[in-house]
């Protein structure tokens, strides 16, 4: 038998972005493969966030179900906690996108979003419709239903305050609503150019008994999905924990579950079910032209196949790709045949990818780009690879020996995430491309397409050119090809603070990805504001060079706060774009372009004491706020307080969720008590309540709830104006709780013991007021401070008020 490997066109829209980018099976996973072509089912899970849905029953209904199985995140958690590093915003939602997409590779499903912004948390799905634009939304619900088209719905959460959060009810609201809207043809008809109506039999809802909350009773649909899977030698309780384990920016490691376990579903629409969620769709391959035949084909295919010879299986695998191409339904040969290929490149031990020699290279580079191939399958191979407007090349492949081949190529994009290459409101991204929308990733910005020719047919893959190095400690590792502009602008200021009229320098790095670059540099300024100088000539001769140039930023009499942005020329193009990259072992590597841009922050703040001690949690940017305002910061260890004088700090500030995530704070948190009544100040930023390293955080009993008040803008009322808080060194108003962003706070003080002062009371909007957003207590000579005000989100965003009271706080 002879293989043939031809490499054709490059492709700039490719979906395959990540990873070890050719298919290996083992031959067990190959067995399922198989098994799974039997199916043409569908299943659509929907809720809210990152870590909402039901990773048992996903890798179910993946697996033991064998039907595709799909899971749409309206959105991509972007207002959460980092439980593991400072990242907020966007960023986090970069995080979060990608745990989703590491707990899919392990649950088998595949992800979805919408454009829906996660602003952070919301108590109605009122409160939530009014920053979402529910129409929009609704209308990418519908968009995936359309494209997936699911045979049956299911929702994580009831449309209803039994959800516990407004994106919750707001996430079924929306899937009814578009279960309905996607089988009408007047419905979103601007779609209907690019897909079709499509009637889903039911939609359910997933009831659930937990968080003291039991929605499941026996009346329900209830099905057992903690079976176990000989091939894969695990149940899907334990895939599902190491799934749900990935969410590690939430905390939310969980230990393996086996035996049987019970999902429960209620009707929310369509047929009802009662043995079973898929009852009453057409039996598989049953409405196909030709799916008698492909039926039998598949069931011979399984039932020859021997785990010790899988390439036996190949001739037939192929006479199945064949039969599969005449399937008049376009979306199910698409999916089915691209199963097939999957299964023949695994069953004859073929593998091939194509890799840069470095991680990034400018937009305007000729990008040179190695092809690797190796087959295992009887007979020898050839691969001819044909790149557009380069001479054919052909290498003879020998049975199990790699081989190499080098071109050159330019990509037509940047590396960048779809959904943040436009600037967007609070509610929602704004996406410029239709077809991205749904998709968990940006398409790869450069991919080629390989032909494989194997017993005289041909199968297209499509690869991603990615990167790929070997690390000391973690062994061969791959990262996303980074397509960069020919210059990026790194700011060494993530804000600057005015609280006289006295400039402030900017260092501005520029990094060059190009061999030579040269133009301008300059600051765009809102009005009242000056640079000097106005603009820099610069030269770079080397790829990777870096320059570092200096302003003098002013703020002239009438200047308000507002945002700096720097841009340059090069080649007579302005480019004005930062470069941000994210790593965490568990994640890949993740490089975004933001503008490069900080916010100007006229501050009218007055200091009293210079250095604070400070305790980092899970992670903040409470320090550099700090510093900037001219605090000498020194960062403290819990495990090394007891080797250090704490008298000679002016104030102690402990980070966010210390309490939760440092053991060391159990045995050093008497001294830092010991420190207040000698006279010092002690800030405890807020806590969850599970888990607390210790009961008693404060010299007093208080307890932590999860009371918060979630909009922003909610009334804020001094319970004791006269309080040194509210009068030293600051005189703090009303207006000290304008412009606040996200919300006002979160995790609030409850059973507070009445040597305690509560002093602001808050609430949102028809509930009653809360006293336990911060709350102080004289303790010996010293001042101990609970707050669940988020600090941490108004200093970074440059809120002036914030920083004021944070000042206040934090003085003697």
């Amino acid at each position: 038998m002879k293989l043939f490997f031809l490499v054709c066109n490059f492709l700039l829209l490719s979906c395959i972005v990540l990873g070890q980018t050719s298919v290996q099976l083992s031959s067990s996973e190959i067995k399922l493969g198989i098994q799974k072509l039997r199916v043409t089912g569908s299943v659509l899970y929907i809720a809210a966030h990152p870590d909402d849905e039901n990773t048992r029953l996903l890798s179910y209904l993946a697996t033991e179900r064998q039907v595709r199985t799909g899971y749409l995140s309206l959105t991509r958690g972007d207002g959460g906690q980092n439980l593991i590093g400072t990242e907020q915003a966007e960023e986090l939602g970069l995080i979060r996108t990608q745990e989703l997409l590491a707990a899919r590779k392990i649950d088998g499903a595949e992800q979805f979003f919408t454009r829906a912004n996660d602003f952070g948390f919301s108590k109605t799905s009122e409160e939530t419709f009014k920053i979402w634009n529910k129409d929009s939304i609704l209308s990418d619900v519908v968009w995936v239903i359309r494209k997936f088209r699911p045979d049956v719905i299911i929702t994580r959460f009831p449309p209803d305050a039994r959800a516990g959060h407004g994106h919750h009810a707001a996430s079924a609201i929306l899937a009814i609503e578009a279960f309905k809207a996607a089988a009408d043809p007047l419905a979103f008809p601007e779609q209907l150019s690019f897909v079709k109506p499509w009637k889903s039999h039911r939609i359910l809802w997933n009831t659930f008994n937990f968080g003291g909350n039991n929605t499941t009773s026996e009346d329900q649909l209830k099905i057992d999905v903690g079976q176990y899977n000989a091939l894969l030698g695990q149940s899907y309780g334990e895939i599902a924990s190491e799934s749900r384990s990935q969410h590690k920016s939430q905390g939310f490691g969980v230990a393996k579950q086996r035996g049987e376990s019970f999902e429960y579903f209620q009707l929310l629409g369509g047929a009802p079910a009662r043995k079973d969620l898929l009852e009453g769709r057409e039996e598989n391959w049953k409405i196909a032209p030709n799916g008698a035949s492909i039926a039998k084909l598949v069931a011979e295919v399984n039932r020859d196949y021997r785990i010790e010879s899988p390439e036996k299986s190949v001739p037939a695998l192929l006479r199945l790709y064949e039969m599969m191409s005449g399937l008049p339904d376009q979306q199910l040969k698409a999916l089915k045949m691209a199963e097939v290929a999957d299964l023949i490149l695994a069953a004859s031990g073929t593998w091939f990818e194509v890799y840069a020699s470095e991680p990034a290279y400018s937009i305007t580079d000729s990008i040179p780009l190695r092809i690797q191939a190796i087959s295992r399958y009887p007979g020898g191979a050839a691969i001819a690879p044909i790149i557009s407007g380069a001479s054919e090349q052909k290498t003879s492949l020998a049975y199990n020996r790699m081989e190499s081949l080098d071109e050159r190529v330019k990509a037509s994009r940047l590396s960048q995430p779809y959904w943040l290459e436009n600037a967007h409101p609070i509610g929602e991204y704004k996406i410029s491309n239709r077809e991205y929308i749904g998709m968990a990733e940006s398409p790869a910005p450069l991919a080629i397409t390989i032909n494989l020719h194997i017993d005289g047919r041909t199968i297209p893959y499509n690869r991603p050119v990615v990167y790929k190095f070997t690390d000391p400690v973690r062994g061969e590792v791959y990262r996303k090809l980074e397509v960069t502009p020919p210059v990026v602008i790194a700011l060494q200021s993530s804000r600057l603070l005015y609280t006289d009229e006295q400039p402030q320098s900017l260092e501005v790095k520029l990094k060059s990805f190009n061999s030579a670059a040269k133009g301008d540099l300059r600051l765009k300024l809102p009005d009242g504001w000056t640079s000097n100088p106005q603009s820099v000539p610069y030269q770079m001769t080397t790829k990777g060079e870096e320059r570092t140039f200096r302003f003098e930023v002013k703020a002239g009499q009438s200047a308000v706060s507002g945002q700096l942005t720097a841009e340059l020329t090069t080649d007579g193009v302005t480019w004005s774009k930062a470069m941000r990259s994210i790593h965490y072992d568990h994640i890949p590597a993740t490089t975004w372009f933001p503008e490069a841009a900080i916010n100007l922050v006229r501050l009218q703040v007055r200091k009293a004491g210079n250095r604070i001690g400070y305790i980092p949690g899970a992670g903040d940017l409470i320090p550099e706020s700090l510093k900037q305002m001219g605090y000498e910061v020194i960062m403290l260890s819990p495990g090394s307080l007891d080797n250090i004088d704490l008298s000679s700090f002016d104030a102690i500030v402990a980070g966010i969720r210390l309490y939760n995530v440092s053991p060391a704070i159990k045995h050093a948190n008497d001294k830092l008590l010991k420190y207040v009544e000698d006279g010092g100040v002690l800030l405890v930023q807020y806590n969850v309540s599970q888990p607390l390293m210790l009961p008693n955080i404060g010299p007093y009993p208080f307890s932590i709830t999860r009371s918060r008040v979630t909009e922003e803008d909610a009334p804020v009322k001094m319970l004791h104006p006269e309080h040194r808080i509210f009068n030293y060194p600051n005189k703090i108003t009303a207006r000290d709780f304008d412009g606040w962003v996200q919300e006002r706070g979160l995790y609030f003080g409850g059973s507070i013991d009445p040597r305690y002062e509560s002093l602001l009371a808050m609430r949102d909007m028809g509930e009653v007021e809360n006293t336990g957003a911060l709350f102080v207590s004289n303790y010996g000579k010293g001042r101990f401070v609970y707050t669940g005000l988020s600090f941490f989100r108004q200093l970074p965003a440059g809120v002036p008020g914030a920083y004021r009271l944070f000042v206040n706080l934090i003085s003697r």
